[in-house]
C-alpha cells in the first residue's frame, strides 16, 4: 500500500503547476491549522466558546499563511483571503520578475556579450598557445602605465578563459584583463570589444595550419568592423604560406602578418649555426629585460651613427627609423643622422635612454684588429621530420658552403623519404642531403650515429596529431635523453637545437644550461606582443631573422679585445665599430654570470662605464652580417 501510495503521489505531480500549488497549499496546513490550535487550546487568554476559539485559530493560520485572518461573516471572511491571494501573487510575480531579470543579466555578464567601452587597450582575437605569452607581456609592457586593459575575445567560455588566464598569467597589476565570448568571424561580435579605439589589435594564430582559413576571415571581419581608414595596429599570424599573402590583403597595408612556420625554421637554423643564440632572441623579445625602442634625439643631429653608438652608457644604439618608417639596421659608421631620423636603440625602458655630459670611456689599447676567419663545410644531423623540415633544409642550403652534409634520421616511409628527396634537390649543390630512415626515440638508432662529431644536431618532434605519437614534445624528451646519455658515455659535449611546442617542457629537457630550444608558440606570441607595441619592429626582426640582412652572432671576444684584458663594454661597442658592426651584450657560458641554474649567461644591453675582465670563453654579441 505505501509503495501504491508513493505511485500515486509520483503521478499527481506530472499534473502540473496547479497540483504542485494544491500539494504546497495541503502540506501547509497540514502544519499549520494543528499548531495554531495546539496554540489556542494552550492560551489561558483563549475564549471559552468553542466558536471563539476556531476564530482563533483562524487568526493564527491566516496571519502564518498571509491569509489576511479576517473574523465576521463569511462574505467577509473570503474578500479578505481574496486580497491576502493578490496581494501574495503580485509579490511572488514581483519577487520573480525581479530574480528573472538579475538572473539573465547575470547570465548575459557570464557569457560575455556586453560591450567593451575602453580605448587605448590592446585587443586579442582568439585562443590558442599564444594567448598565455601574448597577455602576459602585454601586462608587462603596461606595468609602467597607470590605466590599461587587455581585452581577449574569444569563441569560448568567458568563465574559463577568466580562470585559465588568472591561472598561468598570475597578478596583472593595474593592467585590468577583460574576457569577452563571441565569433571572431562576425564584425557585430568583434564591435563589442572596441577594436576602432584600441591601441592594438592582435590575431592569434591558430594551432593548426587547417585554421588559417579562419584567420583570413578574421581579418575581413575586423577590417569590416573598423574600416578602411582606422589607424589600429594589426598584428596577425598564419602557420601556412599559402595563407600570407591572402591575410596580408585581409589586414591591409598597415597591418603586420607573420608566418610562424617560416620564422621557426630561420631560428632553428640560427641556432644551429651559432649555439647559445636562442637565448639571445628570449631577452631580446620578452619584456622583462631590454627589448628594442624607438626614441628621437634631437641633440644627436647631424652626427655620425657611429657616434650615436657611444652616447647612452645605459642604451644601445643598433639602427635608424628613417623618413616614411624605413628601418636601417646597423648602418655604416658614417651614416649622418637626419633631424626627422629615430634611434632604435635595445634598453631597459624607454625612459632610461638618457644623454650624460660626456660619453664612456674607451680604451684603445686593449682593441685588436680583426682576424681572419676561414669558413669550413658543415655537418649538421637531424633527428625527425615534421612540415618545418622542408623549410629548414632550405634556409640550411641558403646559407651553406661547398661540401656541406645533411643527414636526416626520420621515421616514416616513403612518403617522407619523398619528402626528404624532394627538399635536397631544391637545396642546390652546396648542400648534400641524406636520409637514413630509423626511430630517433630508438637507443639502436642513435647508437649507429656518432652524434658528437656533427657540428650540431637539431632534434624535431612530429606535427601536432600527426599519428599515434600523443604530444610531440614526448618523442623529442625521449630524444635529447638517448642524446644525453651518449654525452655521458663519450665525454664529449653534442651541440643540439631542440624545436619544442610547449614552454613547460623545455624545465624538463635533460640537457646542459646553454642548449638551445625553438619554442614555436612562445617565441611567436612574443614576437606579436613586440610588434603590437611598436609597429617599426615588424621590418626590424624581417631583417634579423633573415640569412641575408644584418643578424645577431655570437662572435670570441678575442676577436675584439686582448683575452684576459680588464676593459669597459664602452670599448667593446668601440672595437665592434670599427668593424661597422653594433655590439649589443655578451655570453659569458663559462663566467660568474652563468651560475644560477639554467643561466646560459647572456647578458644584453649592459652598463657601458663598467670594467669587466673577458676571458677566453667569453662572446659578444653583436648585430651585423654574417
Amino acid at each position: 500500500m505505501g509503495q501504491r501510495a508513493w505511485y500515486w503521489f509520483d503521478n499527481t505531480l506530472a499534473g502540473g503547476t496547479s497540483v504542485l500549488i494544491g500539494w504546497l497549499v495541503a502540506a501547509c496546513l497540514a502544519v499549520v491549522v494543528p499548531a495554531s490550535a495546539v496554540l489556542v487550546w494552550t492560551d489561558r487568554r483563549a475564549p471559552d466558546s468553542l466558536s471563539g476559539k476556531l476564530s482563533a485559530v483562524w487568526r493564527n493560520t491566516g496571519e502564518t499563511l498571509r491569509l489576511g485572518g479576517e473574523g465576521g461573516s463569511p462574505l467577509r471572511i473570503a474578500l479578505s483571503v481574496l486580497l491576502a491571494l493578490v496581494a501574495l501573487l503580485y509579490v511572488s510575480t514581483l519577487v520573480s520578475l525581479i530574480t528573472t531579470g538579475l538572473s539573465e543579466r547575470l547570465l548575459a555578464l557570464r557569457r560575455g556579450r556586453s560591450a567593451v567601452l575602453e580605448r587605448g587597450h590592446a585587443v586579442v582575437l582568439g585562443w590558442s598557445e599564444q594567448v598565455f605569452t601574448v597577455v602576459s607581456e602585454l601586462v608587462e609592457a603596461n606595468a609602467n602605465q597607470r590605466r590599461a586593459a587587455v581585452v581577449v575575445l574569444a569563441d569560448e567560455n568567458k568563465t574559463e578563459m577568466e580562470e585559465a588566464l588568472a591561472a598561468k598569467v598570475g597578478p596583472t597589476g593595474r593592467t585590468r584583463l577583460i574576457c569577452r565570448s563571441g565569433r571572431l568571424t562576425d564584425p557585430n561580435d568583434l564591435l563589442r570589444v572596441s577594436p576602432a579605439t584600441a591601441h592594438a589589435v592582435v590575431v592569434l594564430p591558430g594551432d593548426k595550419p587547417s585554421e588559417d582559413g579562419e584567420i583570413v576571415k578574421t581579418l575581413l571581419a575586423l577590417r569590416a568592423a573598423v574600416g578602411d581608414d582606422s589607424p589600429v595596429r594589426i598584428v596577425a599570424a598564419v602557420r601556412d604560406d599559402r595563407y600570407r599573402l591572402a591575410a596580408t590583403l585581409a589586414a591591409g597595408p598597415h597591418a603586420s602578418v607573420l608566418e610562424v612556420d617560416d620564422i621557426t625554421a630561420r631560428l632553428v637554423v640560427q641556432a644551429a649555426r651559432q649555439p647559445g643564440l636562442s637565448a639571445v632572441h628570449q631577452e631580446l623579445l620578452d619584456f622583462e629585460g631590454a627589448e628594442f625602442y624607438t626614441v628621437t634625439e634631437p641633440a644627436l643631429t647631424g652626427r655620425t651613427f657611429g657616434e650615436a653608438l657611444l652616447a647612452y652608457p645605459t642604451s644601445c644604439v643598433v639602427g635608424l627609423v628613417r623618413d616614411g618608417g624605413t628601418v636601417a639596421l646597423s648602418p655604416p659608421p658614417d651614416t649622418v643622422v637626419r633631424p626627422d631620423d629615430a634611434l632604435v636603440v635595445i634598453a631597459q625602458d624607454d625612459d632610461t635612454t638618457v644623454l650624460p655630459p660626456a660619453p664612456p670611456a674607451v680604451d684603445p689599447t686593449v682593441i685588436v684588429p680583426r682576424p681572419e676567419v676561414t669558413a669550413r663545410p658543415e655537418r649538421v644531423l637531424l633527428l625527425g621530420w615534421n612540415r618545418r623540415a622542408p623549410r629548414i633544409v632550405t634556409q640550411l642550403a641558403r646559407c651553406a658552403l661547398p661540401g656541406s652534409v645533411l643527414e636526416v634520421v626520420a621515421e616514416g616511409g616513403k612518403t617522407t623519404a619523398t619528402a626528404v628527396r624532394v627538399s635536397g634537390a631544391a637545396a642546390g649543390d652546396a648542400l648534400s642531403v641524406v636520409f637514413r630512415r630509423g626511430d630517433p626515440t630508438r637507443p639502436g638508432t642513435l647508437h649507429a650515429i656518432d652524434a658528437a662529431s656533427y657540428d650540431s644536431v637539431i632534434v624535431l618532434g612530429p606535427d601536432r596529431g600527426h599519428g599515434d605519437h600523443g604530444e610531440p614534445d614526448d618523442r623529442t624528451l625521449v630524444t635529447l635523453l638517448l642524446l644525453r646519455a651518449m654525452e655521458r658515455a663519450s665525454g664529449r659535449e653534442i651541440p643540439v637545437v631542440t624545436e619544442m611546442t610547449d614552454d613547460r617542457n623545455r624545465v624538463l629537457a635533460p640537457v646542459s644550461p646553454g642548449a638551445d630550444f625553438i619554442v614555436s608558440g612562445k617565441l611567436i606570441g612574443l614576437l606579436m606582443s613586440q610588434i603590437s607595441q611598436n609597429h617599426h619592429l615588424a621590418p626590424l626582426f624581417e631583417e634579423l631573422f633573415s640569412p641575408d640582412g644584418n643578424g645577431i652572432h655570437l662572435r670570441p671576444a678575442s676577436h675584439y679585445l686582448r683575452p684576459g684584458c680588464e676593459a669597459t663594454f664602452a670599448t667593446v661597442v668601440e672595437s665592434a665599430r670599427r668593424r661597422g658592426e653594433c655590439a649589443i651584450g655578451f655570453r659569458s657560458p663559462a663566467g660568474p654570470e652563468a651560475t644560477a641554474d639554467r643561466d646560459p649567461g647572456v647578458r644584453l644591453n649592459p652598463c657601458k662605464a663598467t670594467p669587466r675582465r673577458w676571458s677566453g670563453h667569453d662572446e659578444i654579441i653583436v648585430i651585423a652580417r654574417d
